[in-house]
């Protein structure tokens, strides 16, 4: 056995950990959060079951290509209200660029936001399922919408 390999088939992979990726985006209900980019902070755990090798790398998550795709996503991005919707839009991309991934958990936070308080986020924990089930939502809502 290869020492990469998982012990059982039922092994959960490989998790990749992204910490503390800041990038300048446009997020927020109140009217100064208009103005300008404002930093936000992404901790991501991505996991999925591929075996690391050159000839199997479409079975990997790269995490530089990852954070380099999540940035230019954010910086390009319209005005977002919620933390917990750019959340999802963020798992979505993941999951639509990256077939191997199995699951992701996204926590989002803006740096001392609050007076007395490090930082204050949310977290979106998704399998692939979840984000599968999210995607038929989405598209009956937008075909009824399209009638």
């Amino acid at each position: 056995m290869k020492p990469f390999e998982p012990l059982s088939p039922g092994g959960r992979g490989w998790r990749i950990v992204v910490d503390e990726l800041v990038v300048a985006t446009r997020i927020g209900l109140h009217a100064h959060e208009y103005r300008a980019p404002q930093p936000v902070a992404i901790d991501a755990s991505l996991m999925y079951r591929g075996v690391p090798g050159e000839a199997s790398a479409h079975e990997l998550v790269d995490y530089e290509a990852w954070c380099e795709r999540v940035t230019s996503f954010l910086e390009a991005k319209p005005h977002t209200r919620l933390l917990e919707v750019l959340a999802v839009e963020i798992a979505a991309l993941s999951f639509d660029e990256w077939p191997a991934l199995d699951a992701v958990t996204l926590l989002l936070y803006k740096p001392k936001i609050r007076e007395g308080t490090r930082r204050v986020g949310i977290e979106l924990d998704w399998r692939r399922a979840d984000y599968d089930a999210w995607r038929m939502r989405a598209d009956t809502h937008h075909a009824v919408g399209a009638c």
